[in-house]
């Protein structure tokens, strides 16, 4: 019914590329680096940044990340770039190698704080005496 010419060359590249059904979430992250916004293979991966990683969404409140439509886990949104990323491959014609050697330009989040835990000092117990209460 439709030709094979309806579909957007880069867009048949990121279906083909991530057929399988488990791969669905980053088919469409690449199809999102086919269509992003800039002009420049330097623009594109900016863009992949700002999809893959999660950001406030208001200014100056932090806790507004978590509102934000990323993937949010540390692996899923590298997998993420990795898609966005050959999405802005294939429209700008760049190589495979090329692609691959790009890494996302975003500090791995620092671990959590331990939480202070006041240690309460445990009396002091002999032979004689248990250290248990009636």
């Amino acid at each position: 019914m439709f030709s094979g010419d309806w579909t957007p060359p880069c867009g048949s590249c990121c279906t083909k590329k991530y057929a399988s059904l488990v791969q669905i979430p980053w088919r469409v992250f690449c199809k999102k680096g086919c269509n992003a916004d800039g002009d420049t293979w330097d623009e594109c991966i900016g863009k992949c940044t700002e999809i893959c990683y999660k950001d406030p969404v208001l200014e100056d409140r932090q806790w507004s990340a978590y509102i934000d439509r990323s993937p949010g886990q540390d692996s899923y949104s590298l997998e993420c770039f990795n898609a966005c990323v050959s999405g802005c491959g294939y429209r700008f014609d760049v190589p495979t190698e090329k692609v691959e050697e790009i890494k996302p330009n975003r500090p791995s989040k620092p671990p959590a704080p331990e939480p202070d835990v006041k240690r309460t000092k445990s009396p002091d117990c002999t032979e004689d005496v248990p250290c248990t209460s009636a």
